[in-house]
């Protein structure tokens, strides 16, 4: 998979302050890259400057290799996508919304209308074409602009928290036929939000956005079990999350096979389901020497989890302690610093972690 887009040593300012000092990133071909970070982070500047819409101070930008100084910026634009959060729709219906794109690149009528039925029916708005786009709902109006760029075929597509503003039910369904058209069509995309749930469930790769610089990127696991310091740590929250799949179903909850090891959890999922499973540290429960709440003379506990590591790092964080746990995993625990003393806690420790099947967080793959 090699690099589609690339920036180096980009610098944005407003007036005297640099709001987004971006060193090096990397967009691969066909991969999924959320750019998370809080509000004011910068997301939303980085996403104006990649389309063009924005210029920065310094840095340098490429397209398959090819720098964006050298290239025309209608062509440039040309071969992009861009979604926003408020769906900028015309005051005509939806199909000439959708068409009003191609129309401009000047596709011949007939793939004109071939394309904007096609998105339109997969992105379930199909019956709405002769609807004036101004009497659309939220989601209805978010799907007729994800139309209206998938329609254009970009090379690369740039969305802008296109589904914060949508309630909790429209959200849910959008993010899954989102999800569905990505996988199939394979379109390099780049999407900021500040939304963790969104970043793994539509992520192959996420970058931390803070203070306007970029603290980390990598896989979503890495990412939030291996955060690179305490800042991404106390954003990301979950700090241990495995890749895995559910191979048992009943009764409300579900076994997942995650890296060799077998978690019970909370939730609805099919046989078979692709999964991340997230814990965060404040759920997780340690016991010294292999000690469980089941042997004779120990605490009652109704965890339904249970793994055996070694602890590798012990770090204090004013009263609390966060401790790093191998378990063929890096798991991590925070507790308080009362606890490990009480406990004697120790790195090179052998260490059971407990929690429970409520606590684990899954997300659909």
């Amino acid at each position: 998979m090699g690099v589609l887009l690339e920036v180096n040593d980009l610098l944005v300012r407003r007036g005297e302050r640099a709001v987004l000092d971006v060193d090096h990133l990397e967009v691969l071909d066909g991969e999924v890259l959320a750019v998370i970070g809080p509000n004011g982070s910068g997301k939303s500047t980085l996403l104006l400057v990649l389309s063009k819409l924005l210029q920065p101070a310094q840095g340098r930008i490429t397209l398959r290799g090819q720098p964006l100084e050298d290239e025309n910026e209608l062509k440039y634009r040309r071969r992009i996508g861009l979604v926003l959060q408020e769906p900028l729709l015309m005051d005509t219906s939806v199909f000439n919304n959708v068409a009003m794109g191609l129309r401009f690149r000047k596709i011949p009528r007939r793939e004109v209308s071939r394309r904007v039925n096609d998105w339109l029916q997969r992105l379930g708005v199909d019956h709405l074409k002769d609807r004036p786009a101004r009497t659309l709902s939220g989601g209805e109006a978010q799907r007729v602009s994800l139309a209206r760029a998938f329609a254009l075929q970009p090379e690369v597509l740039l969305l802008d928290e296109p589904f914060s503003a949508l309630d909790a039910p429209t959200r849910a369904r959008l993010l899954e036929d989102f999800q569905a058209l990505l996988v199939e069509t394979g379109i390099t995309t780049l999407f900021v939000t500040h939304d963790l749930d969104e970043a793994l469930f539509l992520g192959d790769r996420v970058a931390v956005l803070l203070g306007g610089r970029l603290r980390q990127s990598g896989p979503p696991q890495e990412v939030f079990s291996a955060p690179a310091d305490r800042d991404v740590a106390a954003f990301v929250g979950v700090e241990t999350v495995l890749t895995g799949q559910v191979v048992a179903a009943r009764n409300g909850g579900v076994s997942v096979d995650a890296s060799g090891a077998l978690f019970e959890a909370v939730g609805d999922l099919d046989i078979g389901r692709a999964v991340m499973l997230c814990l965060r540290p404040e759920d997780i429960t340690l016991w010294p020497d292999g000690i469980t709440p089941r042997r004779e003379g120990a605490p009652a506990s109704s965890a339904r989890n249970r793994i055996q590591g070694r602890i590798t790092r012990i770090i204090p964080q004013g009263p609390l302690v966060r401790v790093q746990v191998d378990c063929g995993f890096p798991l991590v625990a925070l507790i308080t610093r009362a606890s490990t003393e009480d406990l004697g806690l120790v790195e090179g420790k052998t260490v059971s972690a407990t929690f429970k099947a409520s606590v684990i967080h899954l997300i659909p793959r």
